[in-house]
């Protein structure tokens, strides 16, 4: 993409349609999302807030994070009301 001058850019953030499902971003973590089952109440409070769309609803209705997209910002634990997600240092 190339702009021919300052007024062609597009003001805030740009990124191809479709771009984030194909650039995987989850090395950029240092800490990552853990997830205590038995603390999990299926609320989806994390699948809600999570900028990323990372954690996926499974068919039996647990949530799994996709480690390929996370970028580890700890939203999902915050807003977890159960502290059923705590956050790991990345190995």
């Amino acid at each position: 993409m190339s702009f021919k001058g300052v007024d062609d850019v597009p003001v805030g953030p740009y990124c191809d349609k479709e771009s984030t499902l194909v650039n995987k971003t989850g090395e950029w973590r240092n800490m990552r999302p853990v997830l205590d089952r038995t603390k999990c109440i299926r609320c989806y409070i994390c699948w809600k807030f999570c900028p990323d769309v990372s954690i996926k609803i499974l068919p039996d209705g647990n949530i799994e994070h996709d480690y390929e997209f996370c970028k580890g910002c700890g939203i999902c634990a915050n807003e977890c009301p159960k502290k059923a997600i705590t956050m790991v240092r990345e190995e």
